[in-house]
């Protein structure tokens, strides 16, 4: 009676999964990784495992994707002032090295 139902979670959760995979855009990754974490929870109800289930919807489907999102937004940060310092020194060192080989 409920395999049916199963064989659905099943298919979504692999469906969901290899979306995760293929995406590259590690925002999209991590928006499709709440996806699966909430296909996850709905496939451990089916299989009548409901404490595993909240356990899944807060951190697969929550608190992962979060951290994430905070560690890609920093790291973005930190390219940037990179890029800014990098422009500047090479910015003074033009002024400098003009005309005159190194």
């Amino acid at each position: 009676m409920d395999d049916p139902l199963i064989v659905v979670a099943l298919l979504l959760v692999a469906a969901s999964a290899t979306v995760a995979v293929a995406v590259r855009d590690p925002v999209r990754q991590a928006l499709v990784l709440s996806v699966l974490g909430v296909t996850l929870a709905v496939l451990f109800t089916v299989l009548q495992a409901p404490d595993v289930a909240l356990s899944q919807l807060a951190v697969g489907a929550a608190l992962t994707p979060l951290l994430l999102l905070l560690s890609v937004r920093k790291v973005g940060r930190r390219e940037q002032r990179a890029g800014q310092g990098d422009q500047k020194g090479n910015e003074k060192g033009n002024r400098k090295g003009k005309g005159k080989a190194r």
